[in-house]
């Protein structure tokens, strides 16, 4: 009889996931709006029905879509209905039918904390390198994706959101030449099972590197840029894009703090032509980044880069080996006195904390976190030369992820780093007051 049950409960299941391929997942969040995103395996009308937690008997729906094959059957739904500070519980309707999902769905918007009250407390995952494996379109040998629980394990620890610092799908030979290859990439990896339940209620924030963008180590000449662009833009919810139709460029608040999404692929020139004065970011996302980070009133203003900048170790594909344009931007940071800057970068399979000191001005951080899923790394032996790397602040080889803390007063907010590994355990923490990224 038992038997009989547990089959009957499968079959439920079963019938209830069916017509959803992956999500929900929350994109970002705001006072007054709140945007959701969901897949479904065919054409068909979805809607999001959520509900006050505190006034549970009024409830509200966003607009109705009829997902389609042209967008990966994708359906974006903006629930616009919504106050500041609240808590949201929520359901998927398809075909005006409720769905049956086994994990809990909610989401929150932002606080009005502002001449009300000290900002509150949060706290946000980072991570980046997420592999999947797929046998039949991998390259033969040893997989490289490492793994799944990892998602398991960010979601027990409840972030209010997560950043995808890059390589968040890995492109493979039969997947960048065609729209329906990208799809089915980002596809593949959204449907991860052990993903699903973070998806469902963490707010997701994300730019890219090169395996998202294209080919390994690929650059601005690569054809299908285009193609991966709409993709992005279509799995993922960023609130905003700086430049419209190019790159994925933007940025968003979470309570005081402000954080800058950098595109280092879309505008980069290649990695080996001559002229000593090619673009990495590209002058006008440079000078869009200043400009922002110095109109930002936020005691951390943390720039997230899918590869590493303050590491001055001329390796890989670090800003290092664009010269030119790191010194400049490093220049207009220093000469603007810009404070309360930090870096996050992924790419390069290991996680560490870098420190680069300046002259009369605040040390410059850059933490990489990585991979979540992928192969891990060590750095080479210039990097271990070069002293920015913090010594007791790395983990190599292990798929990791980062929850960082931010706490304290409006005048005296702190920053706690803490990294885990792929089980749970605490790898190491370190603390940074914003009041220590003051320009004197």
């Amino acid at each position: 009889m038992n038997k009989i049950l547990s089959l009957f409960f499968i079959l439920i299941l079963h019938h209830s996931f069916a017509q959803i391929k992956s999500g929900p997942m929350l994109g970002y969040s705001d006072m007054r709006e709140v945007m959701l995103w969901i897949q479904t395996e065919k054409a068909e009308k979805v809607k999001i029905g959520y509900w006050d937690v505190e006034s549970p008997k009024i409830k509200y729906f966003t607009e109705e879509i009829s997902t389609q094959k042209s967008t990966a059957f994708v359906a974006k739904l903006l629930a616009d209905e919504v106050l500041p500070s609240k808590k949201y519980n929520y359901e998927v309707y398809i075909n005006n039918k409720a769905q049956k999902i086994a994990y809990p769905l909610s989401f929150q918007t932002q606080t009005l904390w502002q001449y009300r009250s000290d900002p509150p407390d949060f706290k946000f995952a980072l991570g980046s390198c997420v592999y999947i494996n797929e046998e039949r379109f991998d390259r033969p040998g040893t997989p490289y994706g490492k793994g799944t629980d990892i998602f398991n394990v960010i979601n027990g620890h409840s972030p209010n959101f997560m950043i995808w610092s890059g390589d968040n799908i890995y492109l493979r030979e039969p997947d960048w030449g065609t729209k329906t290859g990208i799809n089915h990439r980002y596809s593949e990896m959204r449907k991860t099972k052990d993903m699903q339940a973070l998806l469902a209620k963490t707010h997701h924030y994300a730019t890219w590197d090169d395996h998202d963008f294209g080919p390994n180590n690929s650059d601005r000449t690569f054809i299908n840029k285009d193609l991966t662009l709409a993709a992005f833009k279509n799995f993922w919810a960023n609130p905003n894009y700086a430049f419209k139709d190019e790159g994925v460029t933007g940025s968003f608040m979470w309570e005081d703090c402000q954080f800058f999404l950098l595109d280092d692929m879309y505008f980069r020139a290649p990695n080996d032509i001559k002229d000593p004065n090619r673009d990495y970011l590209g002058e006008r996302q440079l000078n869009w980044l200043i400009e922002s980070l110095k109109s930002s009133n936020a005691p951390f203003k943390f720039v997230v880069c899918g590869g590493q900048i303050i590491n001055s170790a001329v390796v890989f594909e670090n800003m290092s080996t664009y010269p030119q344009e790191r010194k400049k931007l490093l220049d207009r940071l220093a000469a603007e006195r810009i404070p309360g800057v930090i870096f996050f970068s992924g790419d390069r399979h290991h996680t560490v904390l870098q420190k680069m000191e300046r002259e009369n001005l605040y040390p410059l951080y850059d933490l990489t976190v990585s991979p979540m899923t992928s192969g891990g790394a060590k750095p080479i032996e210039e990097e271990y030369k070069s002293g920015n790397i913090m010594k007791g602040y790395e983990t190599y080889n292990k798929q990791s992820f980062g929850l960082l803390e931010i706490s304290g007063k409006r005048l005296d907010r702190v920053l706690k780093i803490n990294i885990f590994d792929s089980k749970g355990e605490k790898q190491w923490d370190y603390s940074i007051k914003a009041t220590d990224l003051l320009t004197k």
